[in-house]
């Protein structure tokens, strides 16, 4: 058979079982492709002894069969017609295309990736490189892996999950090939050096393991031999990087853990870089009207938040903005809709008041919940922000107005009625909108985010004590382990700054920034803690060294009253969140407590990243558990070791200790 009848049979022996076009050929056979611009469509082919491979085809071989059928239905021919000279033979051009076809057997297959944002395929048929790299034009790489998996067994190595290693068919192989990728002891460049190992270790076995560790060793640290270059883990120091530290840095930058046999001495992990935040300029005006429709609708929801976020509202418009923020207005309604709201809501609220308004003393002596919970509005309403322009003076009618909208509340939600600490919310909404309904129904919303700061057992609290004290040791070790020195990593003295939202911590107009920040719910759930930890992480260096214990913290932390700069901080907040999600050895009760789909580490369970929808439930109803067991949670984690006191009547003085402190 001659050459052009076996290219001429060819196309006719194999048959395609998935295209894919668009497809740019970038590399080939670890070169890169003399015709980077080549566009053509990657396949699927099972040949005519049964075997099975990927194919690469450049446009130059796909024509339209037009003949004998209308244009605008034309089939297109994934093969090619084939082009003849008048003698007979291929056209030159048909033969160049045919050329430079790209096979690559499913047998020889190790391992395959998407990368890039699914716009980039890479296969690798040999240990230690990439030979084959793909570009597709419509960014649906994964289709591509989808279908190929339906023709290899593969298993997701641990290191990168969008990285799979093909399990070879031999059942013996295919164990062993699973247990390695599980256990994740070697990437594509260092497995020929374990598979050497294994099938030597019977003859040989001291001899095989002590050589094969030992190149193991040097292929790890420094690459292959070709190229030594030092390969260093990601978030791990490096030796240069330790070499400019003091000894008692790079001591503290040790980890050692013992058993009765032996003791493993490795480097703790690392945060990433922490990036530069910049915040924006507010929502103005313009901007805000530009944002609604002829009918006055908010059509950008999300678009609204993420600039609130990165820039808080102006001040001119605040009124407005805060009453869809705070869930008083819906995004979606009319302005006619709205007006219709405020008139039902107005009713409701005179209402309400009007039910406490008309009680009797003779009604209030037989009401004893209502009586103590009217006694302490008084007192709190008394001794609300009297420094303020807004609050001060003896007969302020302002004072009033607020003991009449706590009263009211009381009514609204008798349940949890009035919380010390409520004024304190209340008061700066009262300031901004200057009118009961406005304000109250605004409050009603705050409250709704924050109920469980209120809650009579203090278990919501408590349970966001707990998850601040796991941010601080992820984020600041060092921090949270002089907090655990001086018995301070309960973090009660940051009990007055999650009840208030850090109400008593900022001057007006910078509370009413980062609220209306914290209201957008970005860029993740409980963000507000975040905000504790960059205010701590301000303060490392002073605490540890003036060596600060439990009184001379607290008393630290509530001097930084009126002193915090709310820019620097949302800032900071930001950049610890990005250098979290960017680390390589999160945990997933971090993952949970910033609302991250949880990375699942049993090989029998559901991989996330394919079952997003249920690791975002999943992490909802975490969430919700969590909120409502919050006491439970709290115990759990003291049987870690967390928090030191094993008696519960002691655990509960120090905390009522933190709570008188704070007020």
């Amino acid at each position: 058979m001659t050459s052009t009848s076996f290219l001429e049979e060819l196309p006719e022996m194999c048959k395609d079982l998935f295209t894919q076009d668009g497809v740019l050929c970038k590399m080939s056979n670890g070169r890169p492709n003399s015709d980077p611009n080549s566009v053509g469509m990657l396949c699927l082919v099972e040949n005519p002894n049964g075997t099975k491979s990927i194919e690469w085809r450049p446009n130059d071989l796909i024509t339209v069969d037009s003949d004998g059928q209308d244009q605008e239905w034309a089939v297109v021919n994934t093969i090619g017609r084939r082009q003849r000279t008048l003698s007979g033979n291929m056209t030159s051009d048909y033969a160049s295309a045919r050329a430079r076809i790209v096979r690559i057997p499913l047998a020889e297959l190790k391992f395959f990736r998407s990368s890039r944002d699914n716009k980039q395929i890479q296969f690798s048929s040999k240990q230690g490189a990439w030979q084959y790299t793909f570009h597709c034009q419509h960014g649906n790489a994964e289709v591509f892996v989808a279908n190929l998996r339906a023709h290899v067994i593969t298993v997701k190595t641990r290191r990168n999950r969008n990285t799979y290693m093909v399990v070879e068919t031999n059942p013996d192989a295919q164990v062993l090939n699973k247990s390695f990728a599980e256990l994740d002891i070697f990437t594509e460049n260092t497995s020929d050096v374990v598979w050497n190992m294994v099938s030597n270790f019977t003859e040989r076995p001291y001899t095989s393991a002590m050589e094969a560790f030992s190149k193991f060793t040097d292929i790890v640290y420094y690459g292959n031999e070709a190229t030594p270059v030092r390969r260093d883990r990601p978030g791990q120091p490096t030796a240069d990087d330790l070499a400019d530290l003091s000894y008692a840095e790079v001591e503290n930058r040790i980890e050692t853990r013992k058993s009765d046999e032996y003791e493993v001495v490795s480097l703790k992990p690392t945060l990433p870089p922490r990036p530069d935040i910049h915040r924006s300029s507010p929502l103005s005006t313009e901007k805000w009207d530009g944002l609604r429709d002829s009918e006055g609708r908010i059509t950008e929801v999300e678009g609204v938040k993420q600039l609130i976020f990165r820039g808080g509202v102006a001040h001119t418009i605040r009124s407005s903005v805060w009453k869809y923020l705070l869930d008083y207005y819906h995004w979606d309604k009319t302005n006619s809709q709205i007006k219709a709201l405020v008139k039902t809501k107005t009713q409701d609220y005179y209402s309400m008041k009007l039910q406490w308004r008309s009680m009797t003393a003779g009604q209030e002596s037989r009401f004893s919940d209502y009586r103590d919970r009217k006694s302490l509005v008084e007192k709190d309403v008394n001794r609300t922000d009297r420094t303020h322009p807004f609050f001060a003076g003896d007969n302020n009618k302002n004072l009033v107005t607020l003991q009449d909208l706590l009263m009211t509340y009381v009514m609204y939600n008798f349940d949890l009625g009035y919380v010390q600490g409520m004024s304190d919310i209340l008061a700066p909404l009262l300031m901004l909108f200057g009118n009961e309904v406005d304000t109250f129904w605004c409050f009603v919303g705050f409250m709704e985010k924050i109920a469980t700061n209120f809650d009579m057992d203090q278990a919501g609290m408590k349970q966001q004590l707990v998850n601040l004290q796991q941010l601080l040791k992820f984020v600041s070790p060092d921090l949270a382990k002089h907090l655990a020195e001086k018995d301070s990593d309960n973090m009660y003295f940051c009990f007055r700054w999650l009840l208030v939202w850090f109400k008593r911590e900022f001057s007006y107009p910078d509370i009413m920034r980062l609220w209306e920040v914290l209201w957008t719910g970005l860029p993740c759930p409980n963000f507000h803690l975040l905000i504790c930890v960059a205010i701590l992480d301000n303060e490392k260096d002073l605490l540890i060294s003036k060596d600060y214990g439990f009184t001379e913290i607290l008393k630290h932390v509530n001097e930084l009253s009126m002193r915090l700069d709310v820019d620097l901080i949302l800032s900071r907040a930001e950049a610890i969140y990005h250098q979290i999600i960017a680390a390589t050895h999160l945990t997933d009760d971090i993952r949970l407590i910033l609302g991250i789909p949880t990375v699942c580490g049993d090989p029998e369970k559901p991989d996330p990243e394919e079952n997003g929808a249920q690791a975002k439930n999943g992490t909802e109803a975490k969430n919700g558990t969590e909120a409502k067991n919050g006491t439970q949670a709290r115990n759990s984690t003291q049987d870690e070791g967390n928090v030191k006191s094993e008696d519960p009547s002691m655990e509960e003085v120090m905390y009522q200790i933190g709570f008188d402190m704070n007020f």
